[in-house]
């Protein structure tokens, strides 16, 4: 892709005390959206706390859109019930890609920034970035708006492909 800083790979862990869609359940699954990006993980049936254990994987060359998380309940014959949805941004875990070097050498699970939750994201809680297996990843909660109830676990890591992130602006790509 022109202009691609790197891969961003979202471990979609799991959903937490998601919506009554069906009867008594849900069969839930995740779009995640950024740009004309578009994926999805499977359906986990009948589970209001699903765990997808999935990897996504978004090229970034927009830094600046924001990732969009969606939930839907698959039905066979209707069209697939909305479950909720986040909105996200990579910014605070882009910066802390750039000065990774930094980080070499420190102890493992070692935090190196935290995203308080506020009415400004859809954090649920206090999110983490953390240097952990010799990579920065970031761990959140997503609260789920335009429902009564629910919250995606994700975990962000970055794909380097060729120190494209090696940069101290986002427009200015070292290649």
């Amino acid at each position: 892709m022109e202009n691609m800083l790197g891969l961003l790979r979202l471990h979609v862990i799991r959903g937490v005390n998601l919506a009554i869609r069906d009867s008594k359940s849900s069969d839930p699954y995740v779009i995640v959206r950024m740009g004309q990006q578009k994926l999805r993980t499977r359906v986990v049936k009948k589970n209001l706390n699903p765990e997808w254990n999935e990897d996504l994987t978004l090229s970034i060359s927009d830094p600046v859109l924001p990732i969009k998380i969606m939930v839907y309940d698959r039905d066979w014959f209707s069209r697939d019930d909305k479950m909720g949805d986040a909105i996200f941004h990579i910014d605070p875990f882009l910066e802390a890609i750039r000065i990774q070097n930094q980080f070499r050498g420190l102890p493992e699970g070692t935090v190196i920034m935290k995203i308080q939750a506020s009415r400004q994201n859809c954090l649920s809680e206090e999110s983490k970035i953390v240097w952990n297996n010799e990579k920065i990843v970031q761990n959140m909660f997503l609260k789920l708006q335009n429902v009564e109830c629910g919250e995606v676990e994700l975990q962000l890591e970055w794909i380097d492909v060729s120190g494209l992130l090696s940069i101290n602006e986002h427009e200015d790509v070292a290649y």
